[in-house]
């Protein structure tokens, strides 16, 4: 499943004092901001951005299983972000011996992203990998 979305925007500068909340050289608070916008006019039923130590959070409920979007910048990279989707895995174990299929919540959220991305005009060179590809 493609699940890890990198692109380049100049539209999601850190907040003044963002770095207190999170780590030093960490931000995407404005790209939460703008994602949790996106998915709610979508009609997905989300909680507002929560800080993380690496960016931003921004959960959608979902019954069968947690789903959230990390938001954040890219290490080194000024105008260079990541946004990724948990799970980035096709099944996941609950209760030890109950697997539960993650993919059409993902594929449906990944779809909503994609979208509200590509909507934005400032937002270019949009590559989405795998969990394994990114990491690599």
């Amino acid at each position: 499943m493609r699940t890890h979305a990198e692109f380049y925007s100049d539209r999601f500068p850190p907040y003044p004092g963002e770095e207190d909340e999170i780590n030093p050289g960490c931000w995407g608070k404005r790209l939460a901001e703008f994602i949790y916008e996106g998915l709610k006019n979508r009609g997905f039923d989300v909680i507002e951005p929560a800080a993380e130590d690496w960016g931003w959070m921004v959960e959608i409920r979902n019954d069968e299983f947690p789903i959230w979007i990390g938001c954040g910048n890219l290490d080194g990279e000024d105008d260079g972000y990541l946004c990724f989707i948990e799970p980035s895995t096709p099944f996941i174990r609950k209760f030890l011996f109950k697997k539960i299929s993650t993919e059409a919540d993902v594929e449906k959220v990944q779809a909503a992203l994609n979208s509200i991305l590509s909507s934005e005009p400032s937002i270019k060179d949009i590559r989405w990998s795998t969990r394994k590809e990114f990491g690599s």
